[in-house]
């Protein structure tokens, strides 16, 4: 029978959302659905996907990158004001990361994370999305979560989170406040009996 730390590093979370536990005592990550977009013994990386920007729309952004100007027509369209931009994670949050359904990708610069959903890096996404010739469902993130190798599995172990399977209303659903719940509920688990008995799962 392996161990648990044995199964930990031969597990490939690619493509599952993590949970973070009630109990998770970093406040950055309090709460928190992360998409794993890559997992393996080199490490991991991930993208946040229930926390809306305070301060940034997608139209915003399309201003600041020269993609649009203020005063377009055709900033009010539905692929425009559709897109909500979140924060992604703490490592490198100048930097814009898709996620998006596999109806859209370039050789260049799209990695597939799996059959379904995919991951583009680069403005051109964010052109084709505001000319309306995008995926068919995209989120966009600002920063990513990242792990060395090792350490997510320790953390995993440790019961700072737990994992599940995705779907598309948690990863593109709009409503990011009840993503929290819809998560956990995945699993069976109501997250106020759970903050009960946090680290003893």
């Amino acid at each position: 029978m392996k161990s648990k730390s044995a199964l930990a590093s031969t597990t490939n979370l690619s493509g599952q959302i993590l949970i973070a536990m009630p109990s998770m005592s970093d406040p950055r990550f309090a709460r928190s659905i992360i998409l794993l977009c890559a997992h393996s013994s080199e490490g991991a990386m991930g993208i946040m996907i229930n926390r809306r920007s305070r301060r940034l729309t997608f139209a915003d952004l399309l201003v600041q990158l020269d993609i649009r100007k203020a005063e377009d027509s055709d900033m009010s369209s539905s692929a425009i004001v559709g897109l909500d931009v979140l924060r992604g994670g703490p490592v490198d949050r100048g930097r814009g990361f898709v996620l998006h359904t596999p109806d859209y990708g370039t050789k260049e610069s799209t990695v597939e994370i799996d059959q379904d959903l995919s991951l583009t890096a680069t403005t051109d996404i964010l052109r084709a999305i505001a000319a309306d010739e995008g995926p068919r469902r995209a989120v966009l993130a600002l920063g990513y979560a990242g792990w060395s190798g090792g350490q997510l599995e320790a953390e995993i172990q440790r019961n700072d989170w737990l994992n599940c399977e995705r779907d598309e209303l948690l990863v593109f659903g709009r409503d990011h406040e009840a993503k929290y719940t819809h998560a956990m509920s995945k699993l069976g688990i109501d997250p106020r009996l759970l903050s009960t008995v946090a680290g003893h799962a």
